[in-house]
């Protein structure tokens, strides 16, 4: 009688495994602890936030090179980047505006507090802390302007008349920004002596100059143009505090990550 229950307490611990073919593999309990471990870790949810602005702020281009870095070093709490974007904007909208100095001291924004440990011995430790925040939260705020703008736009389906003087400006621009990024290797190859690549360079300047020169010449009109523009708040119909205000009404954020402390 007590053979069965020998079996069946083996099976507990090294259960087998049968194969289409018939053969048996035993796990072993330490195998299945690490497949639950790799499960666990699968189903842990990501961390996502971002802002669709449509490009025309410099937020996502920050926001590539700080998780590079920060990635890179393996600094993620230490280097300004996404995430704590995400956690000053829930600290405005529990604590207002401008209230830094209480979303610094709320232990549910820790993080926010972590890039800043080195520049503590400074004089001017505050201040310089501050001045970012501000400037950090400028750009988030006009970043969530242009996001509820574009959706608006995208839902009374209105679209940008091609011939606006902005526009023109915008397609220069990103002529530019190809011609430059598609041709950026010329310069080391021109500075190492291959003559080939040195005339392309020169000719790929002289694009450079020439597409500057027209832009040049549609800044000139733009006050003109923009002058005749409503206001933000007037074309969204809502005030920026407001967009500011839909996000708390979004479901329950997460908890705030707690800030590693390095030994």
């Amino acid at each position: 009688d007590a053979l069965p229950i020998l079996v069946e307490e083996k099976d507990e611990k090294d259960k087998d495994l049968k194969l289409p073919n018939g053969e048996t593999i035993k796990e072993s309990a330490e195998e299945k602890q690490r497949k639950a471990a790799a499960a666990a870790a699968a189903a842990k949810q990501r961390f996502m936030f971002n802002i669709a602005d449509g490009g025309f702020t410099e937020l996502h281009s920050l926001w590539q090179n700080e998780e590079r870095a920060a990635t890179v070093t393996k600094k993620t709490y230490e280097i300004w980047h996404r995430r704590h974007d995400y956690w000053l904007l829930a600290g405005i909208i529990n604590h207002g505006y401008a209230r830094w100095q209480d979303i610094q001291n709320d232990t549910r924004y820790a993080i926010l507090n972590e890039p800043f440990k080195g520049e503590m011995n400074r004089g001017n430790f505050l201040e310089i802390k501050n001045k970012f925040l501000a400037r950090r939260f400028k750009l988030l705020e006009q970043a969530l302007v242009i996001e509820e703008q574009l959706r608006r736009a995208a839902y009374l389906n209105m679209s940008e008349d091609p011939s606006h003087p902005s526009m023109a400006l915008n397609t220069r621009f990103a002529e530019v920004e190809c011609l430059a990024e598609s041709h950026q290797h010329l310069s080391k190859e021109s500075m190492a002596g291959n003559k080939p690549a040195n005339a392309v360079l020169h000719k790929v300047l002289k694009q450079l100059e020439e597409l500057l020169s027209d832009m040049k010449a549609d800044v000139t009109r733009l006050p003109a143009t923009i002058a005749r523009i409503p206001p933000v708040a007037v074309r969204l119909q809502m005030s920026e505090r407001n967009i500011l205000s839909r996000l708390a009404n979004r479901s329950n954020d997460p908890p705030p990550p707690q800030a590693i402390t390095q030994q």
